[in-house]
């Protein structure tokens, strides 16, 4: 097939393409397509968001659930690609690859997203300017054909301002029942998000993994204005067996009276400075300082909240108005978590689920709870809390639109970002809510401005970064940051030749311990300053560049600041996600690639030796050829920018320089080496022969050296053998990893001097047919070759390691006939996946770059090599 003929086959399917998208606009009601998801940049608000990929622009954009204090509004928004779209026929003509599937993807556009924000019930008119200033009333396809625009609306409110609504916006409002909503939201979080529940103990997060064939039965307890205890027993099956008046409206209520306070937050950051013993009367005030053992009161168990002011000769002024919030915050927390405990006590269940913008994430409510719930079931039960805690009911609304799409929704499928952005407080959004960039960039530039209001943590202060005038220490108290942004991608899978996936964790350190998790940060602050430059440079060094580079560092070095200080904040976090956290917010601020001139310039200098390299391996007998290729691919691993060992190196030689070094400092037996069971696996003995693998999975790390000279030759030796190979790229670049779509272009080139690699290629339809005059003779291998195929696809990530809890559709299509996984590099073989177990064979290849990690996982030194062969169970 030649290029024109590809060109308009490509065509073809993408006209078929844009006629379903035609014909879904005239759907009365849409459904969510949530088909080709994809991760992108460029996000908005802090609150967290739900991606829903390849909408159309008449979906239902919005719910609320207006209650007595705050209305919770979920709405739905367009998500841009923000890549640049070449035409088909540059993206063709660029290479001989016939790759149409590649070419949809990268010039097909993004989906969407559901965010979460609040407001004060007061305050509604700021909430319908909010709602009308982003045309959210003006989604649905009802009002792009002149009928009248339905929103779905839940909570008290949705009847005492239906007429407010349809004044001001020109909106009925579709009224949802609260129980109905809430419980629907309760039940989609806890199936679809992996960490979402989590208990609360002497100020410790600790997260609960909960099994979604034994959620059932459990208590809800709601705490809005009022309270409702909830037991669910089933989708949709449920009753409301307890309540209480006293709730967040009854602390707000009092608060305002005793302090004058005007908001809820004000309320909670102020009771963080009280002292409730200049109130509340305690056993110890009653009885001299003594226990009341025989019914197992201590002296420090509260007699009476507020006792103390019957007894003293005091006016409501001469009270500290923090000791006042803290008393009143915690007579209402402990009497909800008593209430709680005896109607779980009266079911019989002991899974009890907190949720409702009374607890706000606030550590001492939490406390308050879960010290209650351990003194009455005498540590039989936990109260557990929810991270969306205050979204139940109007998530549930937004569930309402007619099966949006979410409810098959797995745990997989949900990706957990956390970008800067725009914190909302206090019923408005601090800054813009940061789409274009210089608005992004001005926001930065205000968040570290002494006397703003901005509740979001300080930045660390890095040598080497400069910082706007008026640098300043703003409180990192708050909950900007708590909540990350939630994607759907459904194309994301859990990997299949997982020995376990419900015992898997990919992460090979233990983030929970306060000075593993300092470590690492204080490592990624060290490596910020050279990144921004990289960034920087990727650019053009202009002065745009440079603003944007700054906007980075302050964004990402406030993530660091909020993860010292409240470790837990983003739920449970593994190296992975760290890592990925850093590339996300690269990609926010619009640096698509920071290192992709270094990557291909290390490219073009591996590839001027890759001939020679293979002319000496085919010199050598099949046994010295394995031994060579994987140390090859050990030595090359060393190629690492993320590594402040390895950027040393390269300020000190050339790429070829260092590799050579590298390889000659190459001697077993490795740090750990299990490199002759690899060999007997692969060559056998001299009486019987292995029979080959059939299809290998090849987890590339880095480019230059790394791919060309290390893990090429590797696949080549497994496809001379017999064995198809698949490579596994990043779908998104992360450091100088390579991607997807540039291993195609280094196996383009690479293919002009091995007849292995080329024909290979060609049989997994990587490369067009062609004649072998083409072939440079550079000694390449000269007999029979098997025609297996060579393919290549995407991982499904966008860092530096690999979770295979969520892999792309691709790649586990590519596993179902795999019985060889092998994974290279630091990041995905030994900062994730050292300990994971599959079910086929596996060979974990890296060099250590870290003396940390060195010292600690191996007890041995940096440069030490990893060579772990695990046969299939």
């Amino acid at each position: 097939m030649n290029n024109k003929d590809n060109e308009e086959e490509v065509e073809i399917e993408i006209e078929i393409e844009m006629e379903e998208v035609v014909q879904k606009k005239n759907i009365v009601r849409p459904q969510l397509n949530l088909r080709g998801a994809e991760i992108q940049g460029n996000y908005e608000e802090k609150d967290p968001t739900i991606l829903l990929p390849n909408q159309s622009d008449d979906i239902s954009h919005l719910a609320l659930d207006i209650g007595g204090s705050l209305i919770k509004l979920v709405y739905f928004s367009r998500h841009e690609q923000d890549r640049s779209k070449k035409s088909l026929k540059d993206t063709i003509g660029s290479s001989s690859f016939n790759s149409r599937r590649n070419i949809l993807s990268a010039t097909s556009s993004g989906g969407g997203r559901l965010h979460f924000v609040n407001f004060e019930t007061r305050k509604i008119n700021e909430c319908l300017d909010f709602i009308s200033s982003k045309q959210l009333h003006l989604g649905s396809s009802e009002i792009s054909s002149g009928n009248s625009a339905t929103i779905k609306a839940t909570g008290g409110g949705a009847f005492k301002f239906a007429d407010l609504f349809k004044e001001k916006l020109g909106v009925s409002i579709d009224k949802e029942d609260e129980m109905d909503a809430l419980v629907a939201g309760a039940n989609f979080l806890l199936k679809a998000i992996s960490h979402e529940a989590f208990t609360h103990v002497g100020g410790q997060k600790e997260f609960v993994q909960i099994d979604h064939d034994d959620l059932y039965p459990y208590l809800l307890v709601n705490i809005g204005s009022g309270v409702s205890i909830i037991k669910v027993d089933g989708d949709g099956t449920f009753e409301r067996v307890s309540g209480t008046n006293v709730g967040g409206g009854t602390f707000w209520g009092l608060g305002k009276l005793l302090t004058k306070c005007q908001s809820f937050d004000e309320l909670l950051e102020m009771s963080q400075r009280g002292d409730i013993k200049a109130v509340d009367m305690f056993v110890g005030d009653i009885y001299g300082g003594m226990d009341y053992s025989k019914i197992g009161l201590s002296a420090t168990n509260i007699a009476s909240s507020f006792g103390k002011a019957i007894s003293e000769n005091k006016e409501l002024e001469d009270y500290r108005p923090e000791d006042l919030t803290l008393s009143l915050l915690r007579m209402i927390s402990y009497n909800i978590g008593q209430i709680a405990y005896l109607n779980a006590f009266r079911f019989g269940i002991k899974r009890i689920f907190f949720g409702g913008f009374f607890i706000r994430g606030h550590a001492y409510t939490m406390n308050t709870i879960s010290n209650a719930f351990n003194y009455w079931s005498k540590g039989e039960a936990q109260a557990m809390f929810l991270r969306h805690e205050g979204f139940l009911g109007a998530l549930g609304a937004f569930l309402s639109y007619e099966k949006h799409g979410l409810d098959d929704l797995m745990p997989h499928q949900l990706v957990e970002r956390f970008p800067m952005g725009a914190p909302y407080v206090g019923g408005r959004i601090h800054g813009p809510p940061i789409r274009d960039l210089n608005e992004k960039i001005t926001w930065m530039e205000k968040f570290v401005q002494k006397g703003t209001e901005i509740i979001a943590p300080v930045p660390i202060v890095l040598k080497g970064i400069r910082d706007p005038e008026g640098l300043a220490r703003s409180s990192s108290k708050g909950d900007a940051l708590n909540v990350g942004v939630l994607h759907v991608v459904p194309t994301l899978e859990v990997f299949p030749l997982l020995a376990d996936p419900k015992m898997y964790d990919p992460n090979t350190f233990d983030l929970s311990d306060q000075a593993e998790l300092k470590y690492w940060l204080t490592i990624l602050s060290e490596v910020l300053p050279d990144l921004v430059d990289k960034a920087v440079a990727s650019e053009g060094g202009t002065d745009v560049a440079k603003r944007k580079g700054d906007g980075f560092a302050h964004a990402f070095s406030a993530h660091l600041a909020r993860l010292m200080e409240e470790p837990a904040a983003y739920g449970k976090l593994g190296l992975a996600n760290l890592l990925e956290l850093r590339e996300d917010c690269l990609r926010e601020f619009q640096f698509v690639d920071a290192y992709k001139t270094i990557k291909q310039r290390e490219n073009e200098a591996s590839l001027v030796v890759f001939p020679d390299l293979l002319m000496e391996l085919d010199s050598m007998t099949e046994e010295n050829r394995l031994h060579s290729v994987i140390e090859g691919v050990l030595a090359a691993n060393i190629f690492d920018w993320g590594s402040r060992a390895c950027v040393d190196l390269y300020h000190n030689g050339s790429i070829i320089e260092i590799y050579r070094m590298s390889r000659n400092k190459m001697c077993r037996p490795w740090r750990v080496d299990d490199f002759d069971t690899f060999r007997d696996r692969v060559l056998g003995s001299a009486t019987e022969k292995p029979k080959p693998h059939r299809r290998a999975l090849l987890f590339v790390d880095n480019s230059g050296a790394d791919i060309v000279l290390g893990m090429l030759p590797l696949a080549r030796e497994l496809l001379r053998r017999g064995t198809e190979v698949v490579l596994v790229g990043n779908s998104l670049p992360a450091l100088n990893d390579a991607t997807a779509m540039e291993l195609l272009e280094i196996l383009t080139e690479a293919s002009k001097y091995c007849d292995i690699l080329r024909k290979a290629a060609e049989a997994g339809g990587l490369l067009m047919d062609t004649t072998a005059t083409t072939m440079k003779d550079h000694g390449g291998c000269k007999h029979t070759i098997p025609s297996v195929p060579l393919t290549v696809v995407e991982s499904g990530c966008g860092g530096p390691c690999i979770d295979f809890r969520q892999v792309s559709s691709e790649l586990a299509a590519a596993a179902s006939d795999a019985d060889l996984v092998i994974l290279e590099g630091m990041g995905r073989a030994i900062h994730t996946n050292f300990n994971a177990h599959f079910k086929c064979d596996a060979l974990k290849l890296a060099m250590v770059k870290n003396q940390r990690l060195a010292e600690k996982l191996l007890k041995g030194n940096i440069y030490d090599c990893v060579c772990r062969f695990e046969p299939a169970d």
